[in-house]
C-alpha cells in the first residue's frame, strides 16, 4: 500500500510503499477513503510546538517516533477483520469511522471512557501510523463507529474537527441566555463550535476571526455577532455587544497568547475560558483576580467515544454539517499541510489515498 510519511520534521512528506497491515485478534483493517488534515498534523510536521517562554517542545519528548504516517480523522470501510472481531456486529465493507484517541485501557481515564485523556496515549496517527495511507490497521472493532450514507470527506472530520468542538462546547458550559466568543471562529474547528453551540446550547454566538471571508461563512453557520482585530479592539465591541459585562464563555481555538489575554479582557466575572489551540506561548495572570472575579481556565482536548458517536447521530440527522472545502491526493499532502498553515483552507481539507 501507499502512504504519506513525515521521515524528518520539516521536511516534505514522502509516498512510500508499505505491506498493507494484517488484522489478528480484536483488530481491524480499514481502507481508507477519506483523512482530514489537521493542525496536529501540522505540529508533527514541524517536530513540536512553541512552549513557556518561546521553548520548542519536541514532538519525541512526547513520545512520538519517526518515521511516522500522520493522519487521525479516518473514515473508509473495513477491509479485513481479526478472529475476535468477525465474531462481532460487523462485516467486511461496513462503512465506518475510527476513533483514534485510543488509550491503554487502564488509567484512571480510560477506565471512566475518557481515553483522550489517557496517561499513556497510543493514538493512530501520533503515537501510530494513521490515515495518510491506503490501509489503517485499527487495534480494535470496539473504535468503529458505523456511518451508513454519510459521504466520508464529511465523516472524517468528525473524528477530530468535530469531536474536539464538541468537547469545547461541553466544557463552556453554556446557557440558552449566555453570551459565548469563539476565536478562530473561520477555521474548521471553529465553524462546526458555531454550528453545535446554535444547535444543542440557544446561547448567542459571537464569533471572532482575523479574515472576514471567513467571519462571513461563520455567520452562515449560525453566529449571531461578526468580530474582526482589524476593525478595533476586539475586547471592547465584545463588551459593547453584551452590554459591558463580558462573555459568559470564551471558546478559544488559537490559544496563542495575544488572543488568551484578549480573551482575559472580554470575559465577565464566574465566566469560563475554554483554551483548545495549540499555537503555544504564556500567559500572565493577575492572581488576585482568581478568586475575585471567580473565573475559570480549562484545557479542551478532544473527546470521548461517546461523543462521537452522539456526533455522527448529529451528523446523519444534518443537525450538523461539516464544511469541507479542499480535496488532496496522498502526494499533495505536504501541499495541503503548507495550506493549512497559511490560513488558505476554509473549514477542512481532506486526502482521498
Amino acid at each position: 500500500m501507499k502512504a504519506a510519511r513525515i521521515i524528518k520534521p520539516k521536511e516534505s512528506l514522502q509516498v512510500q510503499d508499505l505491506d498493507i497491515p494484517k488484522a489478528t485478534g480484536s483488530q481491524v483493517v480499514v481502507k481508507v477513503r477519506s483523512s482530514g488534515v489537521c493542525h496536529s498534523d501540522i505540529h508533527l510536521w514541524e517536530g513540536g510546538y512553541e512552549g513557556i517562554e518561546g521553548q520548542f517542545l519536541k514532538a519525541t519528548d512526547r513520545g512520538v517516533t519517526y518515521p511516522l504516517t500522520p493522519g487521525h480523522e479516518i473514515a473508509g470501510m473495513i477491509e479485513s477483520l481479526g478472529e475476535e472481531a468477525a465474531k462481532e456486529a460487523i462485516d467486511k465493507n461496513d462503512k465506518v469511522i475510527v476513533y483514534p484517541w485510543i488509550g491503554e485501557g487502564v488509567c484512571p481515564a480510560c477506565r471512566v471512557g475518557e481515553e483522550n485523556l489517557c496517561d499513556k496515549p497510543r493514538s493512530l496517527g501520533v503515537y501510530t501510523d494513521g490515515g495518510y495511507a491506503e490501509y489503517v490497521l485499527v487495534p480494535s472493532y470496539k473504535y468503529l463507529v458505523k456511518i451508513a450514507d454519510l459521504d466520508t470527506d464529511v465523516a472524517a472530520t468528525l473524528s477530530c474537527s468535530a469531536l474536539t468542538a464538541y468537547g469545547a462546547v461541553k466544557n463552556a458550559d453554556l446557557k440558552p441566555n449566555d453570551n459565548v466568543v469563539i476565536v478562530g471562529a473561520g477555521g474548521g474547528l471553529g465553524l462546526m463550535a458555531v454550528q453545535l453551540a446554535k444547535a444543542v446550547t440557544g446561547a448567542r454566538i459571537i464569533a471572532l476571526d482575523l479574515d472576514q471571508e471567513k467571519l462571513k461563512i461563520a455567520k452562515e453557520n449560525g453566529a449571531d455577532e461578526i468580530v474582526s482585530p482589524k476593525d478595533g479592539d476586539p475586547a471592547k465591541r465584545v463588551m459593547e455587544i453584551t452590554d459591558n459585562l463580558g462573555a459568559d464563555a470564551i471558546i478559544d481555538f488559537v490559544n496563542a497568547s495575544k488572543t488568551v489575554e484578549t480573551d482575559m479582557k472580554m470575559l465577565r466575572r464566574r465566566g469560563r475560558v475554554v483554551l483548545v489551540g495549540l499555537f503555544g506561548g504564556e500567559l500572565k495572570l493577575s492572581l488576585v483576580s482568581m478568586p475575585t472575579r471567580a473565573y475559570r481556565l480549562i484545557g479542551s482536548y478532544t473527546g470521548s467515544l461517546s461523543d462521537l458517536i452522539e456526533l455522527v447521530s448529529l451528523a446523519k440527522r444534518r443537525v450538523i454539517e461539516p464544511v469541507v472545502s479542499h480535496r488532496f491526493k496522498l502526494s499533495q499532502a505536504t501541499e495541503a499541510l503548507q495550506m493549512l498553515k497559511d490560513g488558505k483552507i476554509l473549514g477542512r481539507g481532506v486526502i482521498n489515498p
